[in-house]
């Protein structure tokens, strides 16, 4: 039996692990030369979602492995350089190692006749004279193939505004910031209010000449943590669990209330939804950099005038740097098409994790919970290993596919037609159903 598993970030090694202490027999592939996903992108330099300045938002001791908690040391919320070494002594201390080849990047996965799969890879090597790829290409032939390479993958770039085309400075995808000493003295307007937009907008206030968040649409903000307790820790909590949503609302709500008042009283627009209807955005900077006044928050950015951003409010401000941060989509080029998202853009998998209809297709942390996902992760990778070993039996693809149907009708009566939604779970509520499976 052999199955191919695809990225060793925290998802794939989560499942390697599984796979091992199942006796599955396996090799993982990942296009880095290291393991640890975008944790480790920061220090090595890579294009990617990583920031210097990242941080976990959810607590250690939630985010780390079963049986191997991260060090004591470790602050609450470790820098990404901490999650990295820490992924990587995981992945030695479970004997994972010697199942991943790095440098590996997979080209295409595609189903044969006779329900196998067949996985095309290409191994990253550079000629150093000549600067050319000069990997080998290699086809291998599995029973089970689980893809865990994330969703943080193609950066989402709206249309630039009127006058981008003769604007005097910069316009970046946060896909390409690094560090904030980058625009030491620059004038920069950070577009959205995600995570990422967050983030960086508070790590340019200390380098930037000034920074702008220009808002087009409001997001419910959190402090990482309510009543002296992290929110994912809150999230796992039996009272939590044991409310309505309803109820969940009422009190959170009532607490940020509290704790920081409206939005409006930063300048940033009230949300229209109401909260737990679309993602929320965890930061205990943002509100704190635009009330010392280091971060100024604006409405959506209408038009670029030579060295000038306007606003749709019809203010302006002087800019020479714009950094897009508006999220990433999914986006899985080696796998056949429509697969595992629907003609709609919905993610259409079983129990989250099963592609109806194409057996042995898998996927590992394709989900957005509020809270750790490591949890939730390891418990996909033990059920798709007793898969795998025959110990759990899949039903009927229609009855898989009818599933989907209603998770996805439910999702829509909680978020709407929110791009993303698909992926939204509850963290106890998921758990609960693998652990049915």
């Amino acid at each position: 039996m052999r199955v191919c598993l695809i990225g060793a970030g925290l998802s794939g090694l989560a499942t390697a692990r599984a796979l091992k202490e199942h006796g599955v027999d396996f090799v993982c592939l990942e296009k880095a030369p290291e393991v640890g996903g975008l944790w480790r992108q920061p220090d090595a330099g890579e294009r990617g979602p990583g920031y210097l300045s990242l941080h976990l938002n959810t607590a250690k001791q939630l985010t780390g492995y079963a049986g191997f908690p991260m060090p004591a040391a470790y602050p609450l919320y470790p820098r990404h350089s901490e999650v990295a070494a820490y992924l990587r002594s995981f992945a030695e201390w479970a004997g994972l190692t010697d199942h991943i080849e790095l440098n590996t990047t997979v080209e295409s996965v595609r189903q044969e006749d006779d329900g196998s799969w067949t996985v095309t890879s290409k191994g990253t090597s550079t000629d150093t004279s000549t600067g050319t790829d000069t990997g080998a290409g290699t086809e291998r032939r599995f029973d089970h193939v689980i893809v865990a390479s994330g969703h943080n993958t193609q950066p989402v770039m709206p249309a630039l505004p009127e006058g981008a085309d003769t604007f005097d400075g910069t316009i970046l995808h946060a896909l390409d910031y690094r560090d904030g000493s980058d625009f030491a003295g620059r004038r920069v307007v950070v577009v959205g209010l995600g995570a990422s937009a967050v983030d960086i907008a508070a790590d340019l206030s200390r380098h930037a000449e000034h920074t702008v968040l220009s808002v087009r649409r409001g997001l419910h903000v959190l402090p990482k943590q309510l009543f002296g307790m992290a929110l994912d820790e809150i999230a796992d909590a039996p009272w939590w669990t044991a409310m309505s949503l309803e109820e969940q609302r009422r009190l959170i709500e009532q607490a940020l209330l509290v704790v920081r008042g409206k939005l409006s009283d930063y300048g940033l627009p009230e949300p229209d939804h109401p909260l737990f209807a679309s993602a929320v955005t965890i930061s205990d900077e943002i509100l704190s950099r635009i009330r010392h006044g280091a971060v100024t928050p604006k409405p959506a950015l209408e038009r670029l005038d030579g060295g000038r951003a306007v606003f749709t409010d019809g203010t302006s401000v002087a800019a020479d740097t714009i950094v897009y941060c508006t999220g990433y989509r999914m986006d899985f080029p080696f796998l056949p098409a429509g697969c595992p998202t629907g003609p709609g853009g919905a993610v259409e998998l079983y129990k989250r994790v099963v592609a109806a209809g194409r057996p042995g297709l898998y996927f590992t942390g394709l989900v957005r919970p509020l809270g750790s996902i490591t949890r939730l992760v390891e418990a996909q990778a033990r059920w798709i290993a007793r898969i795998v070993t025959g110990e759990a039996v899949l039903p009927d693809p229609e009855v898989m596919r009818k599933e989907i149907a209603d998770y996805l009708a439910g999702i829509a009566g909680q978020y709407g037609q929110v791009e993303g939604s698909s992926t939204q779970v509850a963290v106890a509520e998921h758990l609960a159903e693998l652990r049915d499976e």
